[in-house]
């Protein structure tokens, strides 16, 4: 029975990994439809453009869904290796210490950035040029995390992406940032 529920915890872990290779797949996707940096007047003069605005809206979702999944994900694997995880800041720690995350005010940084990306409804063009700019730059640390991360849960559990459908893609893109 404990080997069974074990076997599940590992598995749910393998998928999480996959979610992380496919938020990091659909972000960069998104990104890529964007000319960078944003300006405000490009917002202003394209106001009412979906094609825009949707793009924009799919990168705060996706960066969003990155960060939290990669958090779900690391205090999963915490709790596989038996490591203390009764608090996120002390998960952070953790990974801060091991090297998948650079500094927990790195990692807090791009919360806050995720944050304002879930929450905030800014309507003066310049803040909202500034919000997509400051995501846009900290994307290369979410996929580096995303990486060291995936890598630290091969290295330590033996446990991988539970399908290879965005591997190749994955590692194309963290290779590149």
């Amino acid at each position: 029975m404990t080997d069974t529920l074990l076997e599940h915890e590992r598995q749910h872990l393998a998928q999480l990994l996959e979610a992380i290779q496919r938020c990091v797949y659909f972000l960069d996707a998104a990104s890529s439809g964007i000319t960078w940096p944003l300006f405000s007047e490009f917002l202003q003069e394209n106001k009412k453009s979906s094609q825009v605005f949707g793009g924009l809206a799919a990168i705060n979702e996706r960066f969003a869904k990155l960060q939290d999944t990669l958090a779900l994900a690391m205090r999963h694997a915490l709790i596989l290796m038996s490591e203390p995880a009764d608090t996120f800041l002390k998960s952070l720690a953790f990974y801060e210490k091991v090297g998948v995350i650079d500094s927990v005010s790195t990692w807090q940084t791009c919360r806050a950035a995720r944050n304002l990306a879930a929450y905030d409804y800014e309507t003066d063009y310049l803040a909202i040029a500034e919000h997509f700019n400051a995501l846009h730059e900290l994307r290369p640390e979410m996929y580096r995390v995303a990486k060291a991360f995936l890598k630290f849960c091969e290295d330590n559990l033996g446990i991988a992406a539970a399908s290879a459908d965005f591997s190749n893609e994955f590692n194309d893109i963290v290779s590149r940032s």
